[in-house]
């Protein structure tokens, strides 16, 4: 089983976090599943880009952006060659470590 680590983020896991994903899970639901409350205002839809995080280690293991994911991406602050969108962001079977940036387009969090 792959495993993603989170590095700290002062407000949603200041600690960071070393988690079990399953192939096929994207980086948004593992976290979610694991209480880490990364915002996703458009309920996974890939309509927004609240759930934007960078793929520190891994990236090119993961599926390739489609035209639409690279679309939002365009959008999201603070934006480098190894953003994706969480709910896009599909894990194979190598390790990930992501980062959840500081920012989001969202001035106030929807509190999912």
């Amino acid at each position: 089983m792959p495993q993603i680590v989170f590095l700290p983020h002062a407000e949603l896991c200041p600690e960071g976090a070393a988690l079990e994903a399953k192939s096929g899970e994207t980086v948004l639901d593992v976290a979610l599943r694991n209480g880490i409350a990364i915002e996703h205002a458009c309920e996974k839809s890939c309509a927004c880009t609240t759930c934007h995080v960078i793929v520190r280690e891994g990236f090119y293991s993961l599926n390739e952006s489609d035209e639409l994911e690279d679309d939002m991406l365009d959008k999201a602050w603070g934006l480098e060659p190894e953003s994706r969108l969480g709910c896009q962001a599909r894990i194979a079977d190598e390790d990930l470590v992501v980062e959840i940036p500081k920012y989001t387009v969202n001035m106030v969090s929807e509190g999912h």
